[in-house]
């Protein structure tokens, strides 16, 4: 049983997190702005999403006559859709501040151009733009706190016939999760390279298209 549960999980967390269209919105703005290494992106979010299931999983199981899932669910739901109107609003931001160029590079005694973005407030000395690992964890946690991992994580393990098994379930849907992410991640990045070397035109049209979504998703969530 501790086979199947571990499997069962594994493929509930790929599940949930791909189908959300909540978790692709929050993941996609940061992602297209961290091309090279956008997978840590998806690795964090994935992560911050398996502490806050297994946390909610675990209370469930050993306070399951004193918890109110339902508070802490509507609180983070909240939070979340906070946080998803940020992001798509720095996103927004960025991408009507974004410029993109060439540069010369020598390799081995030859030279050869690679397109690069900047912001337009942004000189060439400054720092590569910092990879928004922490707010993908931070909005990786309260999505776990909220309602959608609760149906794919918390009540199949209450379900489950032994607590050994729930504890697998748990910990298997928080390791299907978090490949689920960094997968999506690294595709979005790659995606965003690719509009990088197109130009500038079609990686503004991709940020405002990701960053609308989020808005849009945060604002449902808001209302729910």
């Amino acid at each position: 049983m501790i086979t199947l549960s571990s499997i069962a999980g594994l493929l509930a967390g790929f599940v949930h997190a791909l189908s959300g269209p909540d978790h692709l919105a929050a993941i996609a703005p940061l992602a297209a702005d961290s091309d090279r290494r956008a997978w840590v992106i998806g690795l964090r979010w994935g992560i911050g999403h398996s502490i806050g299931a297994i946390i909610v999983g675990f209370l469930a199981l050993f306070l399951q006559n004193s918890l109110h899932i339902n508070i802490v669910s509507s609180f983070s739901e909240k939070i979340v859709g906070l946080m998803l109107i940020g992001v798509g609003l720095w996103g927004y931001n960025k991408a009507c501040r974004i410029h993109i160029h060439d540069h010369e590079h020598a390799h081995d005694d030859s030279g050869h151009a690679h397109a690069h973005a900047h912001s337009l407030m942004q000189n060439h000395d400054d720092k590569p733009a910092h990879i928004h690992t922490h707010a993908a964890l931070a909005m990786g946690a309260f999505h776990g706190l909220a309602g959608g991992a609760h149906i794919f994580g918390v009540l199949p393990a209450l379900a489950m016939p032994s607590t050994i098994d729930a504890v697998f379930y748990l910990i298997f849907f928080g390791a299907g999760t978090i490949t689920a992410m960094a997968g999506f991640a690294s595709v979005m990045g790659i995606a965003s390279k690719k509009m990088h070397a197109k130009g500038e035109a079609g990686y503004k049209i991709m940020m405002k298209s990701f960053s609308t979504a989020a808005i849009m998703v945060g604002v449902v969530w808001l209302a729910i």
